[in-house]
């Protein structure tokens, strides 16, 4: 059962506390899909404007911006940058982007919330944008002159997004590692893809991700116009998801239906000082009996390459540890299912309940936006905090070289008299 949480009065809202005023995100489009015809540019900057409006904010009021992106080739200089003067922050607001593979719209939070901790910034956005459709092909040779014969033609997305740096392998075979080192079976795998795909449609048919969800116009053909409101999740055939060959390992069991599809989409969170929290207040900005989530604390973890899948599971107690909790404190998780055994493996190591575990679905149903993954987990679970009346949420994500984050959230309500939290 949930927690309750407590009241938070506006007195004793420390200065350099940090608060998510919005957690939003675009609908996650398929591999050359429903949104590919947009970039990771335009991605960005439309949940942006989306995040400010949610908020209730002037965008003059953002101090700081830090946006992930993974595949960069193509898309410019410094894309945080560019998402940032396009969404209307000033333009003397610093940008940065961040690169942390999976985790980078984790670690841009994680950036920001430390910048107010330490009293360099009152508010900030952070989040992150990957259009996975956009990604560019390489001609590594071209630039030294192709003298004789055939060139290589590489893939960016297979380059700088799916494949470890150190052994040059997919990500797929290090989920195949995972699968041996615990001892998964095909059927566990494929009963968890299953069970991300029902609970995920669930969501979507009972309307449960529009809280989180800042609606998408696109172009279909040369002048129609289609606004996206959901997410491109396919409808699986559990005999036919039973029944694919291995993608990465003829031996093996990780396939297509129980890994993550390539997505396009982009995830923005505000967040302020505590300090500029009273003075919302204050000003009747944010309205007494609000719900916003205190960000507790963050992790990061490394282990070796091959073992990245299981990292979120050294960072999350890390992160706990930091908040003054542990993983029976938290009412609900939400993992990046990069692949399913992901989920499997930090599940038992934690040993957690799977029913408190990505309850509306994970990435192998909804998508896998490499930059905008880690701040999509955490807008999901702010969402789930409130939608299930809960108080502590803990995201984590795994990210390729062996790493990964965790960030721990609280759901407070202000304005109320105040009880020990």
């Amino acid at each position: 059962m949930s927690r309750p949480f407590t009241p938070l009065a506006a007195n004793n809202v420390n200065d350099k506390d940090v608060f998510i005023l919005a957690a939003v995100r675009t609908p996650i489009g398929s591999y050359n899909g429903s949104l590919a015809s947009l970039n990771a540019i335009e991605l960005g900057t439309h949940v942006v404007k989306g995040a400010l409006a949610k908020a209730d904010i002037p965008s003059s009021m953002v101090d700081e911006f830090y946006f992930g992106n993974v595949v960069s080739a193509g898309n410019g200089q410094n894309p945080a940058r560019q998402v940032a003067v396009h969404a209307g922050i000033p333009i003397t607001t610093p940008a940065t982007t961040i690169n942390k593979v999976c985790a980078s719209g984790m670690k841009a939070i994680a950036l920001a919330a430390q910048s107010i901790r330490l009293g360099e910034t009152h508010c900030a956005i952070a989040g992150g944008t990957e259009s996975m459709s956009h990604a560019p092909h390489l001609l590594p040779k071209a630039r030294f002159g192709v003298k004789y014969g055939h060139t290589p033609l590489l893939d960016s997305l297979v380059t700088d997004g799916l494949s470890d740096a150190f052994g040059k392998y997919s990500m797929g075979i290090a989920a195949e590692a995972t699968v041996r080192d615990f001892g998964f079976t095909r059927e566990q795998q494929d009963d968890h893809a299953v069970e991300s795909y029902t609970r995920a449609q669930a969501a979507t048919k009972a309307g449960l991700f529009a809280p989180e969800m800042i609606p998408v116009e696109v172009t279909v053909g040369k002048t129609k116009k289609v606004v996206t409101t959901d997410d491109e999740v396919k409808n699986v055939n559990p005999t036919k998801m039973r029944s694919l060959k291995p993608s990465f390992d003829p031996k093996g069991s990780v396939t297509a239906a129980n890994s993550s599809p390539l997505s396009d989409g982009a995830a923005a969170v505000v967040l302020v000082s505590g300090k500029r929290l009273r003075g919302l207040l204050a000003e009747g900005k944010v309205k007494s009996g609000s719900v916003v989530f205190r960000v507790l604390a963050n992790a990061d973890a490394e282990q070796e390459p091959i073992k990245f899948t299981t990292t979120p599971a050294v960072a999350v107690p890390r992160a706990l540890a930091k908040a003054g909790f542990g993983v029976t404190d938290v009412d609900y998780f939400e993992f990046n299912e990069a692949f399913s055994c992901v989920a499997l493996a930090n599940t038992r190591i934690l040993n957690l309940d799977p029913e408190r575990v990505n309850v509306l679905g994970g990435a192998v149903a909804l998508g896998h936006p490499l930059g905008c993954s880690g701040a999509r987990i955490v807008a999901t679970l702010c969402n789930v905090l409130n939608h299930k009346n809960a108080r502590l949420g803990c995201a984590g994500i795994c990210n390729g070289g062996g790493g990964a984050s965790a960030v721990v959230v609280e759901r407070v309500l202000l304005g109320a008299p105040m009880s020990k939290l």
